[in-house]
């Protein structure tokens, strides 16, 4: 796919043994693949590859053989990497945002790292795709906590001459542009290219001087709170970038939108049809017949929508002309109250789509009763998963490799007939010891970030030389380590393990048996309920009772998501049923053997197994309360339950010998059944096909 998106030229003043490591930094396969990304943080400094490389003393690295050697060796794997790919058309991949590494910040959460993943899985199986998104360079916004735990929002700013992307070229050699017509005006949108393994990122961005000074500044933020700029950037992902593939004479055999946020491309393949002479029965035809959405919000209200008159102004000078009416649009952009005063964009691309999909089994059920009587179809699931080499940790994947298995390839992945899915089957070689040592030197590497960041933080609210001693021997090895990090909404209900603090002190201070908590998430700007929410945990853990032994970690990004997915040893997950769509953070860590402690909602309503050999922990049943109140006082309930009577008791056996068991079912229910490498073979079989 590479190949059919012209790039120009980026060089780099590099000695000539070290001139593969241009190739090297300008295609974030580093990201997942620990040798090469090696070779950059070899360089000191900070940032991601390319800078590095920039700022980096390469004159004297071309001196040490060792490592001139070891740059020919990633370049000679990336080779062969590349060479095999496979052509074919393509499926198109549309997002808001992906998650790729945290020195690239185009994500916000969750959607975004679930999007990198697909791209990453999808480069590793060789299945042709191409992704489309948007250059932020303002990114999503840096979380630092004031010492009231007040959420202060910091905007990055990304510059492309320190990123892995290069300026996508026309025929001539000249840099490639779309234009979007928009109300009074034509914008223009800059086309970048980043290689994503075999996968090309094509990301657009409006920040030229040929904009006037308000539309260069559509694509500088993700989510931005104005529903104004919201909808423009959301035309220029979608109307511009089914623009960008035409320009590069790609012609996808699926458009994919992950998530509503792209639904604008149906309309630019709707007016380029029927511009070409198709009717507008036979384009939408057409368009729906290759065209498929993945939901990723269990309510309708969690879903993309504006004002029908809003959307009808900025989409008019798209359709000017066309057969595709003002009023029409409206109509296929009814929700599922079918309030015509809303522009739904689900509701638009389901009408548009020969197949929708939730992201867990629960999740497709929920989605299918709001959306069914829309598409005219089931609206069935395709359960999320996690890229392996991304979230895997190191130690654990060096014990799975001493035990005859190895990530690579990941379609080797061993299995056997298990209950809902297949299990991985690669563990019967990996001795306890070398599991518990593994999760150890994780939980440890944990503790030591963990400490670091604590430091920090509270050396800048000014703590003395003495309190700022504590955080740096806080956080014991021997205590089991609860981790709950995630977005900050509300129904997620971070607090809910503090409704009883008399009860949670307890178990904090259990002697011979410490438990600690920690804490990390950002609440968008917007939410002021979440910033709360943020406020009260922080407050909760400064507090004389908890200080010390509840923690609140800033700055939740992929870097600190890795070390807590890695390092804690329960994964702890309380959201009000059946808000949670999926929740591939617990993926993550029952893949890394650390049990989850989950209400059953998202992936963990069909993954959690109790009775004699567990794989985790469930919060509470499947039965729900009308009473949000009563509901998480039961849940409150049921967590401390569990905690007391199954998990602490358990943790602490001698010898980890009741500990160990759940460690183990906890990776072999996970490891293939919640891994990408399903997921997109599901998504090849099931909604590509």
């Amino acid at each position: 796919m590479l190949n059919r998106v012209p790039v120009a030229a980026r060089s780099f003043d590099l000695p000539k043994p070290l001139a593969r490591l241009a190739d090297l930094a300008l295609n974030l396969r580093w990201a997942w693949h620990a040798p090469t990304y090696q070779l950059f943080t070899r360089m000191g400094g900070d940032g991601g590859p390319v800078m590095r490389l920039v700022h980096a003393d390469v004159a004297a690295l071309a001196k040490d053989k060792e490592y001139v050697k070891a740059v020919e060796a990633a370049a000679a794997d990336l080779d062969a990497y590349l060479a095999a790919t496979k052509s074919g058309d393509p499926a198109a991949y549309f997002c808001a945002e992906f998650g790729l590494h945290e020195t690239f910040s185009l994500y916000s959460g969750g959607l975004g790292i679930l999007a990198g993943d697909h791209l990453k899985e999808a480069s590793d199986q060789n299945l042709p795709l191409v992704a489309v998104g948007l250059f932020y360079r303002g990114g999503f916004f840096r979380q630092m906590v004031d010492s009231t735990g007040r959420q202060e929002h910091m905007p990055p700013v990304l510059n492309p001459e320190l990123l892995p992307m290069r300026r996508v070229v026309d025929a001539g050699g000249a840099d490639l542009n779309v234009t979007i017509s928009l109300p009074g005006r034509d914008v223009v949108a800059a086309v970048w290219r980043a290689d994503v393994g075999r996968v090309p990122l094509i990301l657009l961005d409006t920040d030229l001087l040929v904009n006037s000074a308000e539309d260069r500044k559509i694509t500088s933020q993700l989510y931005t709170s104005g529903r104004d700029m919201r909808l423009h950037q959301e035309a220029v992902l979608g109307i511009g970038g089914a623009k960008a593939l035409a320009a590069l004479g790609i012609e996808p055999r699926v458009w994919h939108m992950n998530e509503g946020h792209s639904a604008l491309l149906l309309v630019e393949r709707l007016r380029a049809l029927t511009s070409a002479g198709t009717s507008l029965e036979e384009a939408t035809a057409q368009v729906k017949a290759s065209s498929i959405l993945t939901i990723h919000t269990p309510v309708p209200a969690g879903n993309e929508r504006f004002g029908a008159d809003h959307a009808a102004e900025v989409l008019a000078p798209t359709l000017a002309g066309g057969p595709l009416t003002i009023n029409e649009l409206q109509k296929r952009g009814l929700d599922s109250e079918k309030d015509a005063s809303i522009f739904d964009m689900t509701g638009f691309a389901i009408r548009h789509s020969r197949a929708v999909n939730g992201v867990s089994l629960l999740h497709g059920k929920t989605a299918d009763k709001t959306w069914r009587k829309i598409a005219g179809f089931e609206v069935g699931a395709v359960t999320n998963g996690v890229h392996l080499p991304t979230w895997l940790g190191p130690e654990m994947a060096e014990a799975f490799a001493a035990g005859g298995f190895t990530l690579h390839p990941a379609t080797a992945m061993p299995r056997t007939a298990g209950k809902t899915r297949d299990d991985f089957a690669g563990l019967g070689q990996v001795t306890d010891e070398a599991l518990w040592n593994a999760h150890i030197a994780q939980k440890r590497r944990l503790i030591a970030f963990a400490r670091q960041r604590m430091f920090a933080q509270h050396a800048r609210h000014g703590e003395g030389p003495a309190e700022l001693k504590t955080w740096l021997e806080s956080l014991e090895e021997d205590a089991l380590i609860l981790g709950f990090a995630r977005r900050f909404a509300t129904y997620k209900r971070a607090h809910l393990i503090f409704s009883d603090e008399r009860r949670l002190a307890k178990l904090l201070n259990g002697k011979g048996r410490p438990v600690r908590l920690i804490f990390a998430g950002k609440a968008h700007p917007a939410d002021r309920a979440g910033q709360a929410l943020i406020a009260q945990v922080y407050q909760k853990a400064m507090s004389p009772k908890f200080r010390g032994k509840v923690f609140f970690l800033e700055e939740y990004d992929m870097e600190v998501g890795r070390h807590l997915v890695q390092g804690v040893d329960v994964w702890l997950n309380n959201p009000r049923r059946p808000l949670e769509a999926s929740g591939t953070s617990g993926m993550k860590a029952a893949a890394n053997g650390i049990p989850n402690a989950s209400v059953l909602d998202g992936w963990w309503d069909e993954a959690h197994e109790g009775g004699k050999n567990p794989n985790g922990f469930a919060i509470g049943g499947r039965k729900t309360l009308a009473d949000e109140k009563a509901q998480d006082k039961a849940d409150a309930l049921a967590l401390y339950e569990i905690l007391e009577q199954e998990i602490v008791p358990r943790f602490f056996s001698p010898d980890k010998r009741d500990w160990l068991p759940v460690m183990r079912r906890s990776i072999e229910s996970s490891l293939w059944a919640f891994s990408t490498v399903r997921m997109i073979e599901d998504y090849d079989r099931e909604m590509y096909g």
